[in-house]
This record gives C-alpha cells, structure tokens and sequence, in this order.
C-alpha cells in the first residue's frame, strides 16, 4: 500500500506541476505576436496537456480509487467528500486548459495574457486545501 500512496503522491506532484504550467504558456502565448512563436507555443502546450497532465490525472485519479479501497468508510469521511469535490473541480479546470489549449491551436483565443495571469493561479488553492484535508482530516 505504501508503493501506491508514493506513486499516488509522485503523479499528483505531475498533474499539479501541469496544471501550474500549462496556463503560464496561455500568458506567453497570449502575448506572443509572431508566428513562430504561436506555432512553438502550440506545440508545447499540445505535449505538456497530452504528454504529462492528462496521464497525471489519470494515474492520481486510479491511484487515489485504489488506495480509497484500503480503507473501509472513508467515502462517509466529511473531508474525503470534500477532497473528491475539490478533485472534481480540478477535473473541471483541467478540461477547461484542454479547451483553452484548441482555442490557441485554432487562433481562436479570446482571453488577454492578463486574464490568463489569474487563471493560472487557480489551481494553487486547490492543491492547499486538498494537502490540509488529507492531512488533518477534519471533522465537520
């Protein structure tokens, strides 16, 4: 069981690290005004959401179902239920970098480097409260 809490953990930090940078090349790419910079940026975004965040998530995800099933009850744990919504909602921002990212590969943007400077931080409160409810496991 300690082999896929690691690896549950190893993936997280993957998807996470994803989910931080993918945004900030929506920031770069945003403010890019040649072509050549808009092709790169494709490129890097479409490797980054296909080659790293959306395997992350995928393993996190079945990783953190396997390792549920060691524990008799916890899907009744008030900060487990909260932790599966708050994973929900990364779920959502991830789908959402995905849409964004065809946005970018179809000169379909519509967002301001500045707009994406916020998106980008979005995840941050994410990864806060789900390591503090792992962690303390609150009763509420």
């Amino acid at each position: 069981m300690l082999w896929v809490k690691a690896f549950h953990i190893i993936f997280m930090v993957t998807w996470f690290a994803a989910l931080f940078y993918l945004p900030r090349l929506y920031v770069y790419h945003a403010s890019a005004e040649d072509s050549i910079s808009m092709e790169r940026f494709k490129i890097m975004e479409r490797k980054l959401f296909w080659g790293i965040a959306t395997p992350g998530a995928i393993i996190t995800i079945a990783l953190g179902f396997w390792l549920a099933t060691y524990f008799p009850g916890i899907y009744s744990n008030s900060w487990f239920q909260t932790k599966l919504g708050l994973v929900a909602l990364l779920l959502i921002y991830h789908v959402w970098c995905g849409k964004l990212m065809i946005d970018f590969k179809n000169d379909q943007n519509t967002h301001s480097h500045k707009w994406y400077r916020v998106f980008n931080e979005l995840p941050v409160f994410g990864l806060i409260a789900i390591i503090l409810l792992v962690e303390l496991q609150p009763i509420f």
